[in-house]
């Protein structure tokens, strides 16, 4: 039998095979257009540096096709300072402020404040409720106009968060929210949104933590400097309230924050019968726990000590300086009773737990908004 002879292959079917078979690979490699705004998409919500803000995916940047891994990043926290100069040394704040209405006097005076602020991070947490999205709009305004304004007066970096659960009161009204009967719902509440907004925005880089209450209106501009000189894990200032006295018909000044204050024995006692879940509460008749409060032992003439300082076994929250460290080692605001203590004074006594302590200035006032 005769070889097998090979057909040959015309050029024009090659050409016709080739440009299928290009046809084909685009096709399969190509992204489609849904794809395309997908990965758009993803881009735009994505982050352009692998550390600002951590909780978007990074988007990564390619170099002559091949993807460059985000870097990894060392921080060495024993380098981290907290000194009594902290301006000198450069050292970090993070300023935090549970926020439910937004007042004008609160972010005036935050920017009166002479700590740099390149060296002042802000962060809020705001509930989602009709006034807390009136809040949101109003801060986001005053937050824009700032941080493109002076650079002076622009701060390094501004956080905002919405709750994920409801407040347990609807109403911010002062009296509604100074019931008894509302404190245990209403500070566990307040505790929760601490701990997010604490665990959310606590950096590697932070040295100090402020809590700010949103309704502080005023505090003397060298605020962060004079509570660091003291060099206390934790210290809190006096908070007071401006009124005009119906009495005298003057302008006055009376306590408001009644949450700082040494323990008695009789308040130990009171602890002892209570039950697991109840919580010993500062600030009304109805409990007497003979304390001694800050708030009563304060000097108010001029040329009073505004440098005195007291230890503490229960803090308030209006004003309250914490050494970051602290906050690593675990201190947090408890949510539930926890020794019959909940929120910033149950935070004292798990910091006191922790071998850390508390401090107060009787004679140093910071001012609340008056209802």
């Amino acid at each position: 039998m005769p070889p097998a002879r090979l057909r040959r292959t015309s050029p024009i079917t090659l050409i016709l095979t080739a440009i299928l078979a290009l046809g084909f690979l685009t096709f399969i490699l190509l992204p489609s257009n849904a794809a395309s705004a997908a990965s758009k998409l993803k881009h735009k919500s994505a982050a352009s540096n692998p550390l600002s803000p951590p909780s978007l995916p990074f988007r990564k940047s390619k170099s002559k096709g091949q993807r460059v891994p985000p870097p990894v990043v060392h921080y060495h926290l024993n380098n981290l300072t907290t000194s009594v100069n902290p301006v000198e040394n450069r050292e970090t704040v993070l300023i935090l402020s549970p926020l439910a209405r937004f007042y004008p006097g609160y972010w005036e005076n935050l920017l009166k404040l002479s700590y740099p602020h390149d060296l002042i991070s802000l962060g809020f947490i705001i509930p989602k409720t009709r006034e807390g999205n009136a809040a949101t709009s109003a801060l986001q305004a005053a937050v824009a106009k700032t941080q493109s304004g002076p650079e002076s007066k622009r701060f390094a970096s501004v956080t905002i968060i919405r709750q994920d659960f409801e407040p347990p009161i609807s109403s911010q009204n002062e009296a509604e929210r100074h019931k008894l009967e509302n404190q245990k719902d209403r500070r566990a509440a307040m505790a929760r949104a601490r701990n997010s907004l604490l665990f959310t925005t606590l950096g590697p880089t932070t040295a100090w933590v402020l809590w700010l209450d949103a309704d502080i209106i005023e505090t003397p501009p060298t605020l962060l400097q004079d509570l660091a000189s003291h060099d206390k894990p934790i210290i809190v200032p006096n908070c007071y309230q401006r009124y005009i006295n119906l009495d005298t018909k003057k302008a006055d000044i009376r306590p408001y924050d009644y949450n700082s204050w040494q323990d008695s024995a009789i308040a130990q006692q009171l602890g002892q019968k209570m039950g697991n879940d109840e919580i010993l509460v500062e600030g009304y008749a109805d409990i007497a726990t003979y304390r001694t409060l800050m708030a009563h032992i304060a000097d108010g003439s001029a040329g009073r000590d505004q440098a005195m300082v007291i230890p503490l076994d229960g803090v308030g929250g209006t004003a309250l300086l914490v050494k970051a460290e602290v906050h690593r080692d675990g201190a947090m605001f408890p949510p539930f009773p926890f020794y019959h203590l909940i929120e910033t004074e149950g935070f004292a006594k798990m910091a006191k737990r922790l071998g850390w302590s508390a401090w107060g200035l009787p004679n140093y006032f910071v001012y609340h908004y008056n209802e």
